[in-house]
């Protein structure tokens, strides 16, 4: 919150909106936190370092204060994981222009941001909003399986909904497979398989890739992979698909990529919902933002299949694939 928002006074952390906090901090405890975070903020500046939102901070102050903007128009992708400063940075870049910002994004996969109101910073897209129906890049298989992990309908803090219903995908493929095994060695060589098959059937080893929940699960991946009689190569936020090799990651990293086969390993009971978050949770009433970014990250990974999509795991294996809103 404080430096998302860049609080510098300890009235403006006292009063500031906390949507999406569950939790209420009393007002004892906020004086105590403020020390903290005085404290912190000096020694940032002591070592004359910032934050990637301070960053954004100082260059939105330069822009509202020099009055000149440097672009007319921005076109903003994957919007639904925008922070509290960098909306801020575009709202000062459209210096309130009605057709200065284009945003593109889908709540279904927001896995980063806490909820806040865009309105409040001074961009306002109620009645101005549409969704797009057709879907380009998935099968219908695969995308009808992949909506089942998330409502209907899901609403951002501003009442901006959006709905799931009516979509349609433009081609058809096979439906997905999701198998559990007895052991992890199993299931590593089921995956293999799986992997090896759709590699000698035409799909070129770049155009296939392998997602675990957390960084913990690679080691798997690479055997998988490894057992398949493919290379292999990890993903990170600035390293690509390399031609030739299978691609594998975390579910995090994952968001618009595009692969013809996709194999998730690994969802397994305590690994999706990863079982760290769940325990770090002080309160019950957080378990339904942790349920529901976990859930998120699972649809993340599976959209990013466009003909064929494998879902795996160790028995007992994770709520998410067989409960009433799961992927069987």
């Amino acid at each position: 919150m404080v430096d998302a928002w860049q609080l510098r006074t300890w009235e403006a952390y006292r009063d500031v909106s906390r949507l999406g906090r569950k939790t209420r901090i009393g007002g004892r405890q906020r004086e105590a936190l403020w020390q903290i975070f005085e404290r912190l903020r000096e020694e940032l500046n002591r070592r004359d370092v910032a934050t990637w939102a301070d960053v954004f901070g100082r260059v939105t102050q330069q822009l509202i204060d020099s009055g000149r903007r440097p672009f007319d128009f921005a076109v903003v992708d994957e919007s639904q994981d925008l922070g509290v400063a960098e909306a801020r940075f575009l709202a000062a870049l459209a210096a309130d222009r009605p057709d200065g910002l284009f945003f593109t994004g889908d709540l279904g996969q927001r896995i980063f941001q806490q909820p806040f109101s865009w309105k409040f910073l001074g961009i306002d897209v109620r009645g101005r909003s549409h969704t797009l129906r057709i879907n380009y890049r998935t099968s219908h298989q695969i995308r009808a399986q992949a909506d089942r992990l998330l409502p209907t309908s899901i609403a951002d803090v501003d009442g901006n909904a959006e709905s799931r219903r009516g979509t349609i995908s433009i081609f058809n493929g096979p439906a997905p497979e999701i198998e559990l095994f007895d052991d992890k060695k199993a299931e590593i060589e089921g995956v293999a398989a799986w992997l090896a098959t759709h590699a000698g059937e035409g799909c070129l080893p770049h155009e296939i890739s392998v997602f675990v929940r957390a960084p913990g699960q690679l080691k798997m991946a690479r055997a998988a992979v490894k057992a398949a009689g493919l290379q292999n190569t990890e993903l990170r936020e600035k390293v690509e698909a390399v031609a030739g090799k299978v691609a594998i990651s975390t579910m995090h990293l994952a968001k618009g990529l595009e692969f013809r086969a996709v194999a998730v390993m690994a969802c397994d009971d305590e690994v999706l919902p990863l079982q760290e978050r769940i325990e770090a949770v002080a309160d019950e009433a957080d378990l339904e933002d942790v349920y529901n970014t976990e859930r998120h990250l699972l649809y993340v990974a599976c959209t990013r299949a466009r003909d064929h999509l494998h879902v795996s795991g160790v028995d007992p294996a994770s709520e998410f694939l067989d409960d009433p809103t799961g992927l069987q």
